[in-house]
């Protein structure tokens, strides 16, 4: 018998989720690894674990799911889950295995999971949708506006009260977010937290003197917490 499909479930409704929880405990083939409320949130989770099917909602505050998927570099097989039948032609552009709308009845939800199963090859393992291996770039929310960062761009983040200042080669971004959520968001193998208000790009480093690394000739503090890792990193 495969595997069964792990299924992350993404919407902002409690009532949704309860649903769609209900059915898929119901089918031997799928396995729920996850549930998020929006979408930061399923990007955070995709890039921690891999998942081989997405139920989508499409209305979701902050970010929909059509704006999450574009999002994603190597996404795994998705269904989209909505009440406005508006979405159903543009969905189809982003190459959705289904389109549910709700209320979800369970014969129709079987139906979309048996094309899932006709479009995952048995070979196939699950993917991960932000893995540092396939993924360069993330976005964040910057004036109301979302901005994709490349990987390579991005020289550290600051803590700045309630919010990070992202560094980059071009500007320098403000974003609402925490040090913890930032550093969630970016490869381990690509970045490292220095100090409780910096993350460096490990390949930025220049130099470490003291209590100090420089990026640039730009001095960041060390935090002694954070010193022992960072000098088996750069060894």
């Amino acid at each position: 018998m495969p595997n069964p499909l792990r299924c992350l479930l993404i919407d902002d409704e409690v009532a949704a989720h309860y649903v769609l929880q209900h059915y898929i405990e119901q089918v031997d083939r799928l396995e729920l690894v996850g549930d998020c409320y929006h979408a930061l949130e399923a990007i955070n989770f995709l890039h921690r674990q891999p998942v081989d099917l997405l139920f989508l909602d499409i209305n979701m505050p902050q970010m929909n799911g059509l704006q999450m998927l574009e999002t994603l570099t190597h996404p795994p097989k998705v269904i989209l889950t909505t009440a406005h039948s508006e979405f159903a032609l543009e969905s189809y552009n982003y190459n959705v295995v289904d389109y549910l709308l709700k209320p979800i009845e369970f014969a129709r939800f079987l139906k979309a999971i048996d094309k899932v199963v006709v479009a995952q090859p048995e070979e196939e393992t699950p993917r991960g949708a932000l893995s540092p291996s396939t993924n360069t770039s993330f976005v964040v929310k910057v004036d109301g506006d979302w901005v994709r960062i490349a990987y390579e761009d991005l020289l550290y983040g600051q803590s700045w009260g309630n919010y990070v200042k992202l560094f980059t080669t071009q500007q320098v971004y403000l974003t609402s977010m925490t040090m913890t959520e930032l550093e969630q968001r970016l490869p381990s193998d690509l970045f490292i937290r220095i100090h409780k208000s910096y993350l460096v790009a490990l390949n930025t480093i220049r130099r470490l003197s003291g209590n100090e690394v420089f990026i640039g000739e730009t001095p960041l503090p060390i935090g002694s917490t954070y010193r022992r890792e960072l000098v088996e990193r750069l060894r």
